[in-house]
């Protein structure tokens, strides 16, 4: 029996939602070609990978991110560690949108693709095929993963602050623990479109923290900054908090603390401190900051 390939899957879900997109460098809309690129009206193209995404940036970008990391991080996923998480940003969801229309979500910066996959199988399990998922990150190491990994979503390569999309898409944009472009999330949300946005609250993995940064002020962690640029950007509708504690099975420390950058810098000695026996429990600590993203500014 012939099985069509991921490259060809991908073409036609593409090619389904290929009025959303408009080409990142002179902004004509697209459409795909021969199932096998997205070309613009003054003919710039960007052809679909093997594994099912679409590299949208003119020129390459490295990152310190590498597929050690989105091993990690996609491990740390799996293991449930962000079911809460997972379950408060679904309900956020499935509660502020109308039932009677598919679910355009689109996560900016979205990494290796597990948040959004884990939100778009959540939502799908209450009702099929309600959501278009789209993940967008600078790195193409991330995005490769993400989309060898996850099907029945959008995996592009492609920088936030100019994303390949077309205004009004998308009626909720998630940005996860991730850096944000506030005037682009504006610019793509919908008439009644929010901005979802998780930060980490005070206690985030505050155990592994306090053997990192012993003796220095990074021992602590405060968010006021980021939730008061978010509330100047965007009308703030509510602020979900949620904190709770994991307990870490044999084999998670490591991924856990590789899948993050608290590691980067820190000397090898108290890598290994956390490392050692003992650390049973770590505690997740979440603010999801909500608000409208609709405003005069992008009309």
């Amino acid at each position: 029996m012939f099985r069509k390939s991921k490259r060809a899957v991908s073409a036609e879900f593409f090619e389904k939602h290929q009025a959303m997109f408009r080409c990142p460098l002179c902004y004509k809309t697209m459409a795909i070609i021969h199932f096998q690129s997205l070309v613009c009206g003054n003919g710039h193209c960007f052809d679909i990978a093997k594994h099912g995404y679409v590299h949208l940036l003119s020129n390459g970008s490295r990152t310190k991110y590498d597929q050690t990391i989105f091993a990690h991080r996609r491990l740390i996923c799996k293991s449930g560690l962000f079911d809460p998480l997972y379950a408060a940003i679904s309900g956020i969801i499935w509660s502020r949108h109308p039932h009677d229309e598919p679910i355009r979500i689109l996560d900016a910066g979205c990494g290796e693709g597990s948040h959004l996959s884990n939100l778009q199988n959540r939502i799908n399990r209450i009702k099929p095929q309600a959501v278009v998922a789209v993940g967008v990150d600078i790195s193409k190491e991330a995005i490769s993963y993400a989309a060898a990994g996850y099907s029945d979503a959008i995996w592009c390569v492609a920088d936030i602050a100019n994303c390949p999309f077309s205004s009004r898409q998308f009626q909720f944009i998630l940005n996860i623990l991730s850096p944000a472009n506030y005037s682009e999330f504006g610019r793509l949300a919908a008439d009644k479109g929010l901005v979802i946005k998780v930060v980490p609250g005070q206690g985030y993995l505050q155990e592994i923290r306090e053997i990192l940064y012993q003796g220095s002020g990074k021992q602590t962690y405060s968010n006021s900054r980021t939730r008061s640029r978010f509330n100047k950007q965007f009308h703030p509708l509510d602020v979900v908090s949620l904190r709770y504690q994991v307990d870490l099975r044999e084999g998670l420390i490591e991924p856990l603390l590789g899948m993050t950058p608290l590691s980067w810098g820190t000397s090898r000695e108290r890598i290994e401190q956390v490392l050692r026996p003992g650390l049973n429990k770590v505690t997740m600590d979440f603010d999801i900051l909500i608000g409208s993203a609709r405003d005069e500014r992008w009309d």
